[in-house]
């Protein structure tokens, strides 16, 4: 795509829209496409990527251009991280902006302090410094930079994954099974797959493979009776279903009903007829309390600071802050005790959330279980090998974009003791 002034205008309007952060980026850029209707497809993909990558790399940009003014992030990183030369800029900036633009590109992260190299606020690397040596830091903010791919889980209600690879091969789509889950396809192109007839037919549904692992940890048996106590949208709802064959029950909790009926036309398209959606006000609902002890298997993807999905939602560093992780971990630790109060004895719980911090992972768990006996903690390498995946994190569940090519994920599995 030839850049033009309109894309530098129209990228800088983008921008400047999205950089006071006071909604999350998508939901920003969305109301800015609806507010222009003029921009075609690839104009918007090309302002969808070009802001998300500032978003990525915010910190060394800010630092170089020593500005926090969209126009010069945007040519800032046009120049590092586009791989633009002056002879394709020069005719779109003034003289000023071509001279200043000469040193930017002679800036190196490497020569930075380590926030700005990994792309994190300092309050995060200090967190981080606590159990984490520098080039792991490192190491782990750059895995943050990078975009993710696409992920999609077969529905193995409806389909196999080897009928789903052969469709999409051949309709020129480029696809690989995922390594790890055995449902997971990978597309690394990142194509639009929502209008593809196996997205329509609700055979394939867009998730995350460190999230569908949590499925494979939580293995529910056809005619258990399980919760999702977070349910979100039900992309992992979805898939507790499927390997269930549509028997048994799934109760889908979530406080937010416009996320639940984000999941009604998912459900339609699935063919699942044992998921019930419910509204709960809160984790002591009456409708959670009426179930005390009658539960074989609970998830508990508990709501959590996200910084685990960098790679997709990169505003998220200043969206976050270490007063909001304090918040997040007095409901972690609250959703997963009432959540608790649900399984029959031998029964499994799954904790689990999208970040890498331990303070909402390790620590919640140990927590739990000092004040709660009756709980122990199985070896999710275990669990996983028996569902025949060849993962072994230890006890606890932990995946990490450089080491398995997935979202950071935490996951803890908890068995009830007999009396």
């Amino acid at each position: 795509m030839r850049l033009t002034p309109d894309h530098l205008d129209m990228t800088t309007a983008a921008l400047r829209a999205v950089l006071p952060l006071e909604h999350p980026a998508d939901a920003i850029l969305r109301h800015f496409f609806r507010d222009s209707p003029e921009l075609g497809s690839n104009d918007r993909a090309f302002i969808t990527g070009i802001v998300f990558g500032i978003l990525r790399h915010r910190f060394f940009l800010e630092h170089a251009a020593n500005t926090t003014t969209p126009r010069p992030l945007l040519l800032a990183y046009l120049v590092k991280f586009q791989g633009m030369n002056m002879r394709e800029l020069t005719p779109l900036v003034s003289e000023s902006e071509a001279k200043w633009l000469t040193g930017i590109k002679a800036e190196t992260p490497e020569s930075q302090p380590l926030a700005i190299q990994a792309e994190f606020p300092e309050w995060l690397v200090d967190k981080l410094r606590g159990g984490m040596t520098d080039p792991d830091i490192l190491s782990l903010g750059r895995s943050l930079q990078q975009p993710a791919s696409l992920d999609l889980r077969v529905n193995t209600l409806l389909t196999n994954r080897d009928e789903v690879l052969a469709a999409l091969k051949k309709d020129g789509i480029e696809c690989e099974a995922t390594p790890l889950s055995p449902s997971g396809i990978r597309l690394p192109g990142k194509p639009t797959i929502n209008r593809h007839e196996l997205f329509l037919t609700g055979r394939v549904e867009v998730q995350d493979e460190g999230s569908q692992l949590l499925g494979y940890l939580l293995a529910p048996k056809r005619n258990d009776m399980i919760v999702d106590f977070c349910a979100g949208a039900g992309g992992k709802t979805l898939m507790l279903g499927a390997l269930m064959h549509s028997q048994g029950r799934v109760y889908a909790f979530d406080i937010s009903e416009n996320r639940l009926n984000n999941l009604k036309p998912r459900l339609k398209r699935s063919g699942l007829s044992n998921i019930h959606p419910q509204r709960i006000s809160n984790e002591n609902d009456i409708k959670v309390k009426r179930l005390t002890g009658k539960i074989d298997r609970v998830l508990v993807d508990a709501p959590c600071s996200g910084l685990g999905t960098l790679r997709r939602n990169p505003d998220l560093k200043w969206r976050q802050s270490p007063q909001s992780i304090e918040d997040l971990k007095r409901k972690q630790a609250s959703i997963l005790s009432s959540a608790s109060n649900l399984l029959k004895p031998s029964g499994r719980l799954v904790y689990a959330t999208c970040s890498f911090l331990p303070e909402e992972n390790q620590e919640i768990i140990e927590r739990f279980l000092i004040d709660h006996p009756r709980y122990s903690l199985l070896s999710c390498a275990d669990l996983l090998s028996q569902q025949k995946i060849p993962l072994d994190t230890g006890r606890y569940l932990q995946l990490s974009p450089a080491l398995h090519g997935t979202d950071c994920f935490f996951a803890a599995a908890l068995e009830l003791a007999v009396k």
